[in-house]
């Protein structure tokens, strides 16, 4: 299947048409819509993170993309046969419409936008599920996002980036003795601790930032 990707045309003095070219690496927006819960979710890390939404939306969708787990676990309603990396996976036209998969009920649109090959890869994902792309787009967040590796892996690369070499430090220690020998069979991860920091700072006017380095002194050095 080869997929054309076109930025439009124009007429030109002499009457000719041209074709105007786009830029490579010009993000177009896809607007999904999701359920509440999820949307809440979403904006829930880009407050956290301090990360635009369309920025978290575009890194959930590249992890879904990445993640073979998830497709995955989105072929089980491929009704279309397509190949998404090096991977044919069969369609069946029987299968449970994706309509279903989303449970009803208030909705919310989130902003996204995607440079032109995840545009590609999200019409091949369409294809598959016999869906809109915005469709495809909204099934792909929801899936993505239920990745614990990935919001973990998100949280803590936001942390490494915002707090100070040293913090840090101190930082994977509090981690690490936590969940050494832990009592409860449990692991403390990177995203329950910002979660946590997120409890402690909302509702006031500080700074995810402030809040985790008043955590390191009070709560582990002293």
């Amino acid at each position: 299947m080869v997929i054309l990707i076109c930025g439009g045309v124009k007429m030109s003095g002499s009457g000719q048409l041209r074709v105007r070219k786009v830029r490579i690496d010009k993000k177009m927006d896809v607007k999904p819509t999701v359920p509440i819960a999820l949307a809440d979710t979403v904006n829930r890390l880009s407050f956290i993170t301090d990360t635009p939404v369309w920025e978290v939306v575009e890194k959930i969708c590249i992890n879904g993309f990445q993640q073979k787990k998830v497709i995955s676990y989105l072929s089980q309603n491929f009704r279309r046969t397509v190949r998404i990396g090096n991977t044919l996976y069969l369609g069946d036209i029987n299968r449970v419409s994706v309509k279903k998969r989303m449970k009803a009920g208030k909705t919310e649109r989130l902003t996204s936008r995607f440079k032109a090959d995840m545009h590609e890869s999200l019409d091949v994902l369409a294809i598959g599920l016999a869906c809109s792309k915005s469709r495809a787009c909204a099934l792909l967040i929801d899936a993505s996002v239920r990745d614990w590796d990935f919001v973990n892996e998100f949280v803590r690369s936001y942390l490494e980036d915002n707090i100070d070499e040293e913090r840090m430090k101190e930082l994977k220690k509090v981690m690490k003795y936590i969940n050494a020998d832990n009592p409860y069979d449990e692991v403390f991860s990177w995203a329950a601790f910002l979660s946590y920091i997120f409890d402690e700072v909302k509702g006031s006017t500080g700074k995810i930032q402030d809040t985790v380095k008043e955590f390191i002194v009070h709560h582990w050095k002293d």
